[in-house]
């Protein structure tokens, strides 16, 4: 790539038209005066006399050489080498029925958790370029929605496409745990991190989330599980016998000891989302404390080009002069 070290210079380019209009100014008076201008008028027309009117030129460009020598263009060579020591990181979401209660805030507006939550998680994965992040949301039973990628284009399309209702309600925690250590198992990373977010209490599933925790452990995956939902009751949709949906309000259960109990066998942590602003912070908090190394090399070589405009320059100079003095000599 081609740069200027010193483009300051560039701006006396700018006094270039007025020299012009200087050079071409009306000339002195004559020392010589004629009664009639017809022999003046047929040597002003010869051939030799017209290439004559391009020499006031040449010292015009021959300075715009010079301008462009003094800011210093340079030829950059160099390389940038980016390694990054990325984390993998699974992401397990809850998909269960409850997530659509509405007890979550935007602009004053109740958004349900499947929707605050996509939207937290999103842009979590736009922080974290050097990750490979992968998906697993479950309900009843787990279900891949995409494997450890750094193609985070493909992964953000696909959480988009996360919705509740695409298996069998219900809320196996032990089973999202397993399946998501189970992905990290042979992950080739040092770090492996599982950010389990749940809104319910496990009551499915083949594995309990114990036992799904002390696999975890031996492997080396660290878990951090968040429980999301309000304390209390919160507004659930329902849809009644005349195809009429209803808001209703329901318990919300968060087993917060069992999430707890995970995230210190493993060396995670435990958090409680209670609206939209705590889950944004979570994942914030845990952003920081998931820090990915990196090492950057970067060698830069320049190569001076003024000589490139100078040489030129004093040529067009030497030119010129010398076309003065010879072959288009004025008479005094």
């Amino acid at each position: 790539m081609i740069h200027l070290l010193q483009p300051e210079w560039l701006w006396l380019l700018a006094l270039l038209p007025f020299a012009l209009l200087w050079l071409g100014r009306r000339g002195a008076v004559a020392a010589v005066e004629y009664s009639d201008v017809a022999l003046a008028r047929k040597a002003a027309q010869a051939t030799r006399s017209r290439p004559g009117r391009w020499l006031r030129l040449l010292p015009i460009l021959a300075c715009a050489l010079m301008i462009v020598g003094l800011a210093r263009p340079q030829l950059g060579h160099g390389s940038t080498t980016v390694t990054a020591n990325g984390i993998n990181i699974m992401l397990g979401l809850d998909v269960s029925g409850s997530m659509q209660a509405l007890d979550f805030k935007v602009d004053n507006q109740r958004v349900n958790r499947i929707q605050i939550v996509k939207s937290v998680v999103s842009k979590f994965i736009d922080e974290r370029p050097n990750d490979r992040i992968g998906l697993i949301a479950f309900a009843g039973a787990p279900y891949l929605v995409s494997p450890l990628t750094l193609d985070h284009d493909w992964l953000q399309q696909n959480l988009e496409r996360v919705q509740t209702g695409g298996v069998e309600d219900g809320t196996a925690i032990g089973s999202a745990i397993a399946a998501g250590v189970n992905r990290l198992r042979e992950a080739p990373a040092k770090s492996k991190v599982m950010i389990l977010l749940t809104d319910g209490v496990n009551n499915t599933g083949k594995i309990s989330p114990i036992a799904a925790a002390e696999a975890a452990k031996v492997l080396g995956v660290k878990i951090y599980t968040i429980g999301v939902g309000v304390r209390g009751e919160a507004p659930v949709p329902v849809m009644d016998e005349f195809g009429h949906t209803q808001l209703v309000m329901a318990k919300v259960d968060v087993d917060e000891a069992t999430l707890q109990r995970i995230a210190t066998m493993t060396g995670g942590a435990f958090y409680r989302a209670t609206d939209t602003g705590s889950l944004q912070k979570i994942y914030e908090q845990i952003n920081r404390l998931e820090t990915s190394a990196q090492t950057v090399s970067k060698f830069e070589h320049y190569q001076e080009l003024y000589a490139w405009a100078l040489i030129p320059a004093l040529g067009i100079l030497g030119l010129g002069l010398g076309l003065e003095q010879t072959r288009f000599r004025r008479l005094p």
